[in-house]
């Protein structure tokens, strides 16, 4: 991998140029990643009295209605801002934290997988406040993590606290996991003994499409309760940083240690950290695999899951491609998401109500090549590089159509070209003060790193070589770039 070797000296501005993509050396291995299930230290049978009564409650069990009401259709927004219409809805909506149950109907623990609801197209409420004890069967639960999990016949989606929590490409967690499937919720990665949850379950009935004449119940419902740092699934490996130059001291410790966090890809690009407020963990990794045209998401536990399924091409000449899916990917100062997508040659952006919007497909009328790495200015000024590589033949291509692969820009709707000076552009970095950027060439003939002045318009000044590892051996080259601040 990359990071191993050949690391280069530092910059005029004293800051570590990195022409590495360390994540990508975390992420990488050989195996499949399918959810490993680890053993819990202790468990609490919420289907049981003793269960109920260890965490000091007990359940609560309600109807709902499902009746017509005044509504709006879609308007231009995609918004309910459209002519008045008549719709559906159901109460109760017993989702907040302080919706008062004390009417609905307490039910025995031992009565869970007793079938409730009215058949067919059905809905109904779970609702249990749960106290964290001091000890669960000898297990201390102070600094535990905690983890809510409920099977319901059929489906069910989960509030903790009146808060729910999904993203794109989420599997179970507070929404329906599949057909009578765990949906399991982390609670807290830090339990206090005498600390208090209020979960609200709601359980439909299922297929929704072939109107069952079956019912709801619950299969399980369990805490589980795992010591500090156990369900982590980051692995040290036998891999070590070799130091060409002592300054990288100021960016890895001296006694740095490699982990690997995931495996089971095939290639690994363009990572990315989304900050979200709403998750326990206040965020999660994005990261493409363009091989298998796939962006997955990673928690800071390691837990991986398909985030984006073809994510960068869906042409039915995708057999002909060796990474037809999407490469790098940014957020740009709203938080959107926006991805370089190899196959449909082209840059996106995914607006926060879902829709796809093209920043850049074409230059001069041509189509670009494979849009791989892009970086966003303070300004939202899009950087994008254009290499080959996401197409079939690569450099050879027939369908290729630009003349050059080069570095363009993005502002204010328009595409530039800003620098040709590459046989494969690959990876680029501001400078932490933008006055800078730099771009590497991934051609282990020409592995080189160039500097260029940034100007206010988003063009480049005239580059200048500042790093040329071409000299060192190996059949790789300069991928992607990152600046430490």
């Amino acid at each position: 991998m990359f990071l191993t070797e050949h690391l280069p000296t530092l910059n005029g501005s004293g800051r570590l140029l990195v022409p590495a993509l360390l994540a990508a050396l975390l992420l990488s291995g050989g195996t499949a990643h399918a959810e490993r299930l680890v053993r819990p230290d202790a468990t609490i049978d919420l289907r049981t009295a003793e269960g109920v009564a260890l965490v000091r409650s007990n359940w609560r069990f309600n109807d709902t209605a499902i009746q017509e009401i005044d509504h709006r259709a879609v308007g231009t927004d995609l918004k309910a801002s459209g002519p008045a219409n008549r719709t559906f809805d159901f109460t109760p909506d017993a989702r907040a934290a302080d919706f008062n149950d004390r009417d609905w109907e307490i039910i025995p623990a031992a009565s869970l997988e007793q079938r409730r609801g009215n058949g067919r197209l059905s809905m109904v409420w779970y609702r249990i406040n749960v106290t964290i004890p001091d000890q669960v069967g000898g297990f201390a639960t102070g600094g535990s993590t905690v983890a809510f999990e409920i099977v319901v016949d059929d489906y069910a989606e989960v509030w903790v606290n009146g808060q729910a929590t999904w993203v794109l490409g989420q599997n179970g967690g507070a929404v329906a996991a599949g057909w009578n499937a765990p949906n399991r919720v982390v609670l807290t990665r830090n339990a206090r003994p005498g600390q208090q949850f209020q979960i609200a379950v709601l359980g439909v009935n299922g297929p929704l499409s072939a109107h069952p004449d079956t019912y709801i119940w619950v299969r399980g419902a369990t805490l589980d309760f795992f010591a500090p740092g156990k369900l982590s699934r980051a692995r040290e490996v036998a891999l070590q940083v070799e130091r060409k130059d002592a300054a990288l001291d100021a960016v890895l410790p001296a006694d740095a240690k490699l982990e690997k966090l995931a495996d089971g890809f095939t290639f690994t690009e363009g990572p990315v950290w989304v900050n979200d407020a709403t998750q326990l963990d206040g965020g999660y990794l994005l990261f493409s695999d363009p091989n298998n045209n796939v962006i997955y998401r990673m928690t800071p536990l390691g837990d991986v899951s398909v985030y984006l399924n073809h994510s960068g091409y869906t042409g039915t000449d995708i057999g002909q491609y060796r990474q037809p899916g999407s490469n790098g990917l940014a957020l740009d100062e709203q938080g959107r998401l926006t991805i370089a997508q190899h196959g449909n040659r082209r840059v996106v952006r995914i607006e926060k109500n879902g829709l796809t919007t093209v920043l850049a497909d074409r230059f001069n009328g041509k189509r670009l090549n494979s849009p791989n790495d892009l970086v966003y200015r303070s300004d939202g000024a899009l950087f994008v590089t254009d290499p080959p590589f996401g197409l079939p033949k690569f450099h050879d291509d027939p369908g290729r159509e630009q003349p050059h692969f080069g570095v363009y820009s993005v502002k204010d709707g328009q595409v530039r070209l800003v620098a040709k000076d590459f046989t494969g552009p690959n990876g680029l970095a501001f400078s932490p003060d933008e006055k800078f950027l730099y771009v590497g060439n991934w051609d282990d003939h020409k592995k080189v790193v160039f500097r260029y002045p940034v100007n206010a318009d988003a063009t480049l000044g005239r580059g200048e070589l500042f790093q040329d590892l071409t000299p060192t051996p190996g059949a790789d080259a300069i991928d992607g770039v990152k600046v430490d601040h």
